[in-house]
């Protein structure tokens, strides 16, 4: 069993055949946000204006259109230099002839590996982009809202929030063109987190999950899903850490194969007497009995799989509700153990609800953003 002294230093802070038979034929993640386990959410009325704010937009394309043909995307984060948020939907964009760009306050905190490239915003021009996206509407997508004060603005939720109005709602709210959100979850939370009608928002679903993998446990396998064990210059901490850590070494102790999947800032240290999921938590998933984590944006997409789902929770830890209603709910490792060998996959409505459309999510929100690029505030009303 670990230890208190492990993470002295500790700062407060489930089946995919199920949801496709629920929705019909296969439709379709710091301090500031998503502080929960490793990474990761209706329709509005279309309005455009006469302008095409991309030169290298297809001539072509008439006002309205959702094509995204060489669209220039800008993302600002609420963890500034988080770029795992959007890198999903990085190929997406690509493939239709666009770029997108994480505009960071520096480099120094920058993933030299991740798949979005980081700009400065000292650097950036906004006569470069066509469009800036902010996952939240906290302190740095703010400023980076005011600094490109003549470019339109799409909000999409990529990451949990909380259901309360962010502190600089007020100063992006009249910039937005367009929202999006993975889930009708996601959708009743980032609405009241922007201060904006549930309607407006529209429910594109997970990228991430455009290739769910297929469940095949491995026997005795279970997955941890780690959250941020220690705050940085990127974002805070979250509790639970320790109940995580004492958890995994217990299942341990009763033979169970664990595998660890890693949050992009977690300490990796801290695991290190573990197999890490090089693969990533969500494919890792596909080969696990049950996932034991903090609650965090990973957790649906987890669900979509079929994994049966773990929380491990304190009276400090802070989540979206609906979150809590992916699977069991434990605050002592003896609990924990007993939820591991009860824990069940979700029902195909508690997942249509948690994790939002299959299949399309990528082009859609793709769509979606393009779509916001050729509307004014004005002609968004929201």
């Amino acid at each position: 069993m670990a230890s208190t002294s492990r993470i002295r230093a500790l700062v407060t802070i489930p089946a995919l055949a199920l949801l496709l038979a629920a929705c019909g034929e296969g439709t379709d993640d710091g301090a500031l946000e998503d502080d929960g386990a490793n990474e990761s959410e209706a329709g509005s009325e279309e309005t455009a204006s006469d302008e095409s704010p991309s030169d290298d937009a297809d001539p072509g394309t008439e006002p309205g259109s959702t094509d995204a043909a060489g669209l220039r995307v800008a993302v600002a984060t609420n963890e500034p230099w988080g770029a795992y948020h959007v890198e999903h939907v990085a190929d997406e964009i690509e493939a239709q002839g666009g770029t997108i760009e994480l505009i960071v306050p520096d480099m120094s905190e920058v993933d030299e590996e991740a798949a979005v490239a980081s700009v400065p915003l000292d650097d950036a021009d906004p006569a470069d982009y066509d469009l800036l996206v902010v996952n939240g509407a906290e302190e740095w997508p703010a400023e980076v809202v005011e600094a490109f004060e003549d470019l339109p603005v799409v909000a999409s939720s990529t990451a949990y929030l909380e259901a309360e109005e962010a502190p600089f709602a007020d100063d992006i709210r009249p910039r937005l063109t367009a929202v999006t959100a993975s889930s009708p979850a996601e959708q009743e939370t980032f609405a009241v987190y922007l201060g904006v009608d549930e309607e407006d928002i529209e429910v594109v679903g997970v990228p991430e999950l455009d290739e769910t993998p297929e469940w095949e446990p491995e026997p005795d396998t279970v997955l941890i899903l780690t959250s941020v064990t220690y705050p940085d210059e990127t974002g805070g901490a979250a509790p639970s850490a320790e109940l995580l850590l004492d958890t995994a070494h217990a299942l341990s102790d009763e033979g169970y194969e664990i595998l660890v999947g890693m949050h992009p800032r977690e300490d990796a240290s801290l695991w290190e007497e573990f197999e890490i999921a090089e693969e990533g938590s969500v494919e890792a998933a596909a080969r696990a009995e049950v996932a034991v984590g903090i609650p965090g944006s990973v957790f649906p997409k987890i669900a979509a799989i079929g994994t049966p789902l773990v929380g491990t929770v304190d009276a400090e830890l802070e989540v979206p509700e609906y979150l809590t209603t992916t699977g069991a709910m434990v605050d002592t490792v003896e609990d924990a153990l007993a939820a591991v060998e009860d824990a069940e996959p979700l029902t195909g409505d508690e997942l249509e609800f948690v994790v939002g459309p299959l299949g399309q999510a990528g082009p859609d929100l793709v769509d979606a953003w393009a779509e916001g690029s050729r509307l004014t505030p004005e002609d968004a009303d929201l």
